[in-house]
């Protein structure tokens, strides 16, 4: 059962209660080129992304959120705010939908007030961003490193200051570069509040990598319940890192935008025909598609003799033969495909199931 949650709202999307997990990410852009940084969030929003967050160094990149409102950008954007609290001003009146902080980082507590003001008159929330690098320098004399202990109490104690200030449309975040520390830390957290939590492992490295440490996170808080909002950090394209994310999601049933849910055998022996190039070919090909909203699971099996069974719950797939192949729906084998032209038949039918959905 997912955790319980208050809800926050910012450019019509909601973080927590009842809302669907979203999938967010970061442009990589120098911010003040405004025209590189709307094309980038231009990317995110084509690819799924739900929410996407902008570094703003100074109080004249806050102007970016002018610029891409005025592009007619609708997707909500949040200004990623370090040490000035000036410049969090200046992206609320920009037009930011939502202000990333580290109290802490931000100065002495009227400084925070003038941010939190801010913030509610405009009805924006704030999300506290807490780090391995952002630990008080009195919590690492507590507990000797940043331990899971030292980043909850940490994350804690941020809102309290908010909460002091009357302030409480807030989203959590503990991140940490080591998954186990991040996800001990958030579920420590998630047992203390009832604010929203935003998911992700930082500094996770590579695309390979990354995606490998972020989905055992975040994917383990997932299935217990805990998490409102994600964010697959990598050293890649942030684009990546929306599919990352739409793919975790729809692999533990959380996406409500639908998707495409390729199963596919890992060859043996009795394989004889080219599964893997062609299994390749086919996530390539489909990973720019728009379902429409529609779920499907699509079967890329090895062996015409045990695949449409093992794969009988998927919509549709194909299995191999010796120099061929055969196309099946919910395990029953429709007939015989020339093994060059699998992948294609794949395709169409994907497409036609997305049009008409008459399989």
């Amino acid at each position: 059962m997912r955790r319980k949650t208050r809800k926050v709202s910012l450019g019509g999307v909601s973080i927590g209660g009842d809302s669907p997990v979203t999938v967010q990410s970061m442009t990589n852009t120098d911010t003040m080129d405004f025209a590189k940084t709307l094309a980038q969030v231009r990317a995110l929003e084509s690819a799924g992304c739900d929410i996407v967050r902008i570094a703003v160094p100074t109080e004249e990149s806050a102007s970016v959120f002018t610029y891409l409102k005025n592009s007619g950008v609708v997707i909500p954007l949040v200004a990623d705010i370090h040490f000035d609290y000036r410049i969090a001003l200046a992206a609320v009146s920009a037009g930011a939908d939502k202000i990333r902080i580290n109290p802490g980082n931000i100065g002495d507590k009227q400084r925070v007030k003038e941010v939190a003001d801010a913030c509610r008159k405009r009805g924006l929330p704030i999300r506290i961003g807490v780090n391995s690098g952002s630990v008080e320098k009195k919590l690492l004399e507590k507990y000797g490193s940043p331990t899971a202990e030292a980043l909850a109490e940490s994350a804690l104690s941020e809102a309290a200051t908010l909460e002091e200030l009357g302030f409480n449309d807030i989203v959590l975040s503990i991140k940490s570069s080591d998954v186990v520390t991040m996800v001990e830390a958030t579920r420590i957290v998630a047992s203390k509040c009832d604010y929203p939590l935003h998911l992700g492992v930082t500094e996770a490295g590579p695309a390979y990598d990354g995606i490998i440490k972020n989905c055992a996170g975040i994917g383990a808080l997932l299935c217990s319940g805990v998490g409102d909002t994600v964010r697959v950090s990598l050293t890649a394209d942030p684009v990546e890192e929306v599919r990352a994310g739409k793919k975790l999601l729809s692999a533990l049933g959380l996406s409500k935008k639908g998707g495409i849910n390729v199963i596919s055998c890992p060859t043996c022996g009795r394989t004889r025909i080219p599964l893997i190039s062609i299994a390749e070919e086919y996530q390539d090909r489909i990973k720019d598609l728009d379902t429409n909203g529609k779920s499907i699971t699509v079967a890329i099996m090895g062996c015409a003799v045990n695949g449409p069974g093992e794969a009988r719950e998927a919509d549709f797939g194909i299995a191999g033969g010796d120099g061929f192949g055969v196309f099946f729906r919910h395990g029953v084998i429709c007939g015989k495909i020339d093994e060059g032209v699998l992948c294609d038949r794949l395709v169409e039918e994907t497409e036609r199931y997305i049009k008409d959905n008459d399989i």
